[in-house]
């Protein structure tokens, strides 16, 4: 016989023994709950009930996930809400809109909301996610899930500091610089009122700034050149190790050199904005950067073209032509040929070339700086326009080469230039 509340029915045998069949049916447990089998062998509880004259109908999950012990205080809840006169399926759409929201607000969800929508678009996909990875690393798993309108100048900072003991002193402060970026995106988009990451401006340790290695003692210079003749390695990492001096560019824009940039009559570079070190923008709407090659220059490329001049790049992979050589290559020959990490690396060459153009050649300044690439102001803040100085920088470039070949031939060095 049925007890007076006709609940709790159901019993865990009966639920396990339930045979799913070829329509759904349903196991009433009492005060509305019932298991529902269905044909595919899901079994979901169903709450039925009625509020303000209107049957209604909630689901409190799958069996075994909920078990008879769970939907049955689930059951229970909802009916004191209807006594209470709550509807329990608009409350729980309530807490499901309150959930998200606070899902939406949270630190980590307002920065990849950023680095999607501003951050992407506005840098290059290298320094988007190297980016991300430092807010996925040093700052979401310290506080990525409190709302961000709740991280507080210590909170972040008690981050940062897990960053300095490391040692990572810049990392910390490209995580910093990040942060601010995401609290201010939160600001635009009400999410947060203030930016705590700006009160941290004088509370982490000061970068050191660690210079690129660079030999500049023209007799050291001699004697690397007169090293790279004796290179014994492949021809190809000779040749860019031979180039690397007399062109000025980054080693990346150097190994990644292509066939179809070169006018070696003309003696002329033509490097594709981008490859160039710039931003996004400037990257996809640039002017090229044109780089005058010497004699000496365009001797290395006729030998070279010989070699890889059937390819698209000028210095390919020995693995197979389909991509530029390693960006190791040149380091890895600087080391075997004995000159040490904090003597000499593949940035060094343009620190060469700017510290004994001024100091050595008497070269103006202006004109270093537009074959480096480096966007130098005038006195008036206009940047100089990257093709400017072109007839000045065709003579430097000659200049510098011969230079460079007197010190390799052991010739007299020149004296320092007065003022």
């Amino acid at each position: 016989m049925p007890t007076k509340n006709a609940t709790n029915k159901l019993t865990d045998p009966a639920i396990r023994n339930a045979k799913p069949q070829a329509r759904p049916f349903n196991l009433a447990d009492g005060g509305g709950l019932g298991l529902e089998v269905q044909p595919s062998g899901a079994k979901w509880w169903r709450f039925r009930y009625r509020i303000d004259g209107k049957e209604k109908m909630l689901s409190f999950g799958t069996h075994p996930e909920v078990s008879l012990k769970d939907a049955r205080e689930r059951r229970e809840q909802a009916r004191r809400d209807i006594a209470a006169g709550i509807d329990p399926g608009a409350k729980r759409k309530a807490e499901k809109a309150t959930r998200a929201e606070l899902a939406a607000n949270t630190f980590e969800a307002v920065a990849r909301e950023w680095h999607q929508a501003v951050h992407v678009a506005a840098v290059t996909e290298g320094h988007a996610a190297r980016t991300l990875l430092r807010l996925e690393q040093d700052a979401f798993p310290w506080f990525g899930a409190m709302p961000i309108a709740e991280v507080t100048a210590p909170k972040l900072l008690e981050a940062l500091r897990k960053v300095e003991a490391r040692g990572a002193i810049e990392t910390a402060h490209r995580v910093r610089q990040a942060c601010g970026q995401v609290f201010r995106y939160g600001i635009a988009t009400g999410r947060c009122e203030r930016d705590p990451a700006a009160d941290l401006r004088d509370a982490l340790q000061p970068v050191i700034v660690k210079h690129h290695a660079a030999i500049t003692e023209p007799r050291k210079v001699g004697e690397l050149l007169r090293a790279f003749d004796d290179y014994q390695g492949l021809p190809t990492t000779r040749a860019a190790l031979k180039l690397a001096p007399l062109v000025f560019l980054r080693p990346g824009e150097l190994r990644q050199a292509e066939w179809s940039e070169f006018d070696l009559d003309a003696a002329v570079w033509t490097v594709p904005a981008a490859r160039m070190k710039r931003t996004k923008q400037q990257k996809a709407d640039g002017v090229p950067h044109l780089v005058p090659l010497s004699r000496q220059a365009v001797a290395v490329l006729r030998d070279l073209e010989a070699l890889t001049g059937h390819g698209r790049y000028v210095f390919p992979s020995p693995r197979g032509g389909a991509r530029p050589m390693s960006d190791n290559a040149v380091l890895s020959a600087l080391r075997r040929m004995g000159f040490a990490k904090d003597e000499m690396s593949g940035h060094g060459f343009r620190a060469m070339a700017r510290t004994l153009m001024a100091e050595r050649l008497g070269v103006p300044e202006s004109v270093v700086e537009a074959q480096l690439a480096h966007a130098v102001r005038d006195s008036l803040g206009r940047a100089y326009n990257r093709t400017e100085f072109i007839e000045q920088r065709r003579s430097m470039m000659q200049q510098w080469a011969d230079y460079l070949d007197g010190l390799k031939q052991g010739a007299q060095v020149l004296p320092f230039k007065t003022a």
